[in-house]
């Protein structure tokens, strides 16, 4: 391939992604998975990646600047990498995190998390699947005695199922799962559906938001009542109960997430501050829930907003800020004075100068101004590699 100066510069700059309409001339057309080997105008060798004839996004750049052999020991040789980055975990009484963070770990579209002795492979391109054997060939000398699981994203799910005869949730190595598989994170225990479960079973990046959670209650012997919204399987919720928390509301669309929260809380039985709280679960939407307690007349010292995605393309970028507002709106007005507020926002789309913009815009129409504790972003096992790959924001806020 050849592309165009600008494009030139960013793989200079090790960006992961070559779009469709850098690419100004090609030797011939190729399939989903082949290597693209990128060219600049004086035929010196740039990069090498993974092409996807059916994707913007052409090309997704693995190795820049001198040439290599992309194998088994070159896939070795990045997840090594990758673990070294996240060996402080091994100190946290942790043992569910993510190992590869795709782009971000320069491996573009793979996504690869641990829970205990379970990995789930995520594919976020079928680019990657001719590459499949390999990466858990690699995987099983990183990681010995490893069952893996293959997820795949919605996009990657068809080609997968038709050309290759994979589906989503099936078993690669190992034995077969007998219900959720069972890690610790920070000490708690919990469990995750890998196989039907959103994402790859957890949402892993809030682990350092939850425990700043558990220390704000720690810290806070005041705060006594908590509503979790967006609970999914109630970790929020679990880190403030050792905190110390004396209730807990779990709000989520899922019954079946909930039923997972239920069973968080029964796994962590033993220790006796999470046995001593009160856990309840609200099944419905979450605008629905909060506007129902405040028509209630429901109070409580600490809320917390986890939301999913709400702009997932650029043009969603307005929809996204209105529905951050309407929530912030709507967790002030069952929030105590001097209550605390924990919002976080996991769209690359929404900028976090927007988002925390937005947030106390609704607060001050409110007239409950907000004073910041502390804004936070990505986990040690979610680097940042490039400016696409933030996405990650949260905010800690009294609310007068």
């Amino acid at each position: 391939m050849r592309v165009k100066p600008a494009a030139e510069r960013a793989i200079k700059q090790r960006h992961p992604w070559l779009f469709d309409q850098s690419i100004v001339r090609q030797s011939h057309e190729g399939r989903s998975g082949d290597l693209a080997v990128i060219f600049d105008q004086r035929n010196r060798f740039l990069a090498i990646g993974l092409y996807d004839p059916d994707s913007p996004i052409r090309v997704r750049l693995l190795q820049y600047g001198e040439q290599a052999t992309i194998d088994q020991a070159w896939f070795r040789e990045r997840l090594v990498s990758a673990g070294l980055r996240r060996a402080p975990l091994q100190n946290t009484k942790t043992t569910g995190y993510r190992l590869v963070h795709g782009e971000n770990d320069e491996l573009p579209g793979l996504v690869v998390d641990l829970y205990g002795k379970t990995v789930v492979i995520k594919l976020d391109t079928a680019a990657w699947i001719p590459h499949l054997w390999p990466i858990t060939q690699a995987l099983a000398e990183v990681e010995p005695d490893l069952r893996m699981i293959l997820r795949l994203s919605r996009k990657a799910r068809y080609e997968a199922e038709t050309s290759h005869g994979l589906q989503d949730g099936q078993l690669l190595v190992g034995s077969p799962i007998d219900g959720p598989v069972v890690f610790y994170e920070n000490g708690i225990i919990f469990e995750a559906d890998v196989i039907r479960g959103q994402k790859t079973g957890f949402f892993l990046d809030q682990r350092d938001n939850r425990a700043l959670v558990e220390a704000t209650v720690a810290t806070n012997k005041r705060l006594k009542r908590l509503v979790n919204v967006f609970a999914y399987s109630g970790a929020f919720g679990l880190y403030a109960a050792r905190g110390g928390i004396e209730s807990v509301t779990s709000i989520d669309a899922s019954p079946a997430a909930l039923e997972m929260a239920n069973n968080n809380f029964k796994l962590n039985r033993n220790n006796p501050t999470i046995a001593a709280t009160e856990h309840s679960i609200l099944v419905g939407d979450a605008f629905k829930m909060l506007s129902e307690l405040g028509a209630q007349g429901q109070r409580y010292d600490l809320v917390v907003v986890d939301p999913p995605s709400f702009a997932k393309q650029k043009s969603e970028f307005g929809r996204a800020l209105n529905a951050y507002f309407r929530l912030a709106t709507l967790a002030l007005a069952i929030l105590q004075k001097d209550g605390i507020l924990v919002m976080s926002s996991c769209s690359s789309r929404v900028s976090a100068d927007a988002f925390y913009e937005i947030i106390h815009t609704a607060a001050d129409r409110r007239n409950r101004p907000l004073r910041e504790i502390t804004r936070t972003g990505h986990a040690i096992d979610h680097p940042v590699g490039f400016p696409q790959g933030a996405y990650l924001k949260c905010l800690f806020a009294f609310a007068g």
